[in-house]
């Protein structure tokens, strides 16, 4: 087995889930969740702090990843609370362009 293939095994997946408000709450009795935006539709040119500091107006933004190639984000936020604000605050422009934002929950990774 070569170091690559060691990282690929190893490597967490991660499930973003996007449900009505009322499922969340059922799942987070069984699951340490993490609250966040899924974005869609971005400026292929703009990099994570970009996107960072657009949704810190909302909340303490714990993580981002950006995909370029697929214009698509993922905003981390520190509380539910601020996840819900951030998407209630929409619609969104970053860039100069419209984005479509989704709420959505993680299980936490350890």
């Amino acid at each position: 087995m070569t170091t690559r293939d060691y990282k690929m095994e190893t490597a967490p997946k991660r499930v973003f889930i996007s449900l009505p408000k009322k499922y969340i709450v059922d799942l987070s009795k069984n699951y340490n969740l993490e609250h966040g935006l899924f974005v869609k539709g971005l400026n292929p040119y703009l990099n994570e702090g970009y996107i960072q500091a657009y949704f810190r107006e909302w909340g303490n933004v714990t993580g981002c990843k950006v995909s370029s190639d697929m214009a698509v984000a993922y905003v981390r936020f520190a509380s539910e609370k601020e996840a819900d604000i951030a998407d209630w605050n929409g619609p969104h422009f970053i860039g100069g362009t419209e984005v479509t934002v989704r709420r959505v929950v993680c299980p936490k990774v350890s």
